[in-house]
């Protein structure tokens, strides 16, 4: 059967272009469009979809509000579609810690341009979400770490960092990585991050991470070193790469085409890793879309790393790890809540 998208969003030129552009692919139907979200309820009521299409900044009720109240009520996967300025990228941040799966950003000027060229990314995160299992409950408010446990790592005790942690994600993965920081000391093994977003979230979502969480995290700069302690989130729009010097670990960020049509990419991190490190890292893939990261972890898995997935039941979408799992590329297969753990045993083992 067809996947149903609703979408609502207060531009008449958008919600047109997205009409126009769903009618054309088979596997998905309009269940129809709202200007807002006062007028979107009790039509979401009467037909409801399998994905919602969802603005950020609209009159009467803004999409964050509107999202809130539908995870609380009955969740439904949604796909936020905003233009990020400064302040929309925060509510779109916050909507993902609300349970929306995946953002899809667009600008302020060339709009109907801009999701023409932009179908097939649009279609196929639709596609997605429709297989997203949103949890109710998933934006209510974390509890920053105790200052006293974000001591920042110094000495020699930074310096002994020897086998790093690299972790990608996609759809879902928000969430997913919160949780698993959530879960770590504030002097645990060094972790360099991939998460698939638009190019203005990434230091926003490591500054939110940093507040909650008792490991120092930031999105990585040239040169970064990945010490005890400290996370680096790759920076939307480019690459991290890590390397090795005089024995420690550090980011190398650059520019260059998507692979697997996306920048930064979990395979361009994880290679890297295979290469300079080997057998002493350990390498995680969370819940997301599609199949990046699962030949870079397979690199990992043949030099000798420690490789883990998340597994189907706690996924948002099982789509990275499930590739990785199928080219033998995983050691274990976790649940969400037995990664943390399983990142300090490794830490542990000589």
């Amino acid at each position: 059967m067809a996947i149903k998208v609703f979408v609502v969003d207060d531009s008449a030129v958008v919600r047109q272009t997205l009409m126009h552009l769903i009618k054309d692919d088979p596997d998905i139907e309009l269940a129809g469009s709202a200007p807002n979200p006062l007028i979107a309820a009790p039509m979401l009521r009467r037909h409801r979809p399998d994905v919602l299409l969802l603005d950020i900044e609209m009159p009467g009720m803004d999409g964050l509000t509107f999202l809130r109240q539908i995870m609380d009520e009955s969740p439904i996967p949604t796909v936020i579609c905003s233009t990020l300025t400064e302040a929309g990228s925060k509510m779109a941040l916050d909507a993902m810690s609300a349970g929306a799966v995946a953002v899809v950003a667009k600008p302020r000027l060339g709009l109907k341009q801009f999701l023409e060229d932009s179908r097939r990314e649009l279609l196929q995160t639709l596609k997605a979400a429709s297989r997203a299992r949103p949890r109710a409950g998933a934006g209510s408010a974390r509890t920053p770490a105790p200052a006293a446990t974000r001591a920042p790592p110094d000495g020699l005790h930074a310096l002994s960092v020897n086998k790093p942690v690299v972790l990608g994600s996609s759809t879902g993965g928000t969430q997913a990585i919160e949780s698993v920081l959530l879960a770590l000391p504030g002097d645990a093994p060094g972790i360099a991050i991939v998460q698939h977003m638009p190019e203005k979230f990434t230091a926003m979502y490591a500054q939110r991470l940093d507040g909650t969480c008792a490991m120092n995290v930031r999105e990585a700069r040239d040169g970064d070193r990945l010490e005890r302690g400290v996370v680096l989130i790759a920076p939307g729009g480019r690459h991290m790469q890590l390397r090795k010097a005089g024995g420690q670990y550090f980011a190398q960020i650059a520019d260059g085409p998507p692979v697997n049509r996306h920048k930064p990419s979990v395979d361009v991190l994880f290679r890297s890793a295979a290469e300079c490190a080997g057998r002493d890292a350990l390498a995680v893939i969370l819940t997301g879309m599609g199949d990046d990261g699962a030949r870079g972890m397979k690199a990992l898995h043949d030099r000798g790393a420690r490789t883990l997935a998340q597994n189907e039941e706690t996924c948002v979408v099982f789509g990275m790890p499930k590739e990785a799992i199928a080219l033998g590329a995983a050691d274990a297969v976790l649940p969400l809540d037995r990664i943390a753990a399983e990142i300090l045993r490794f830490d542990r083992r000589g």
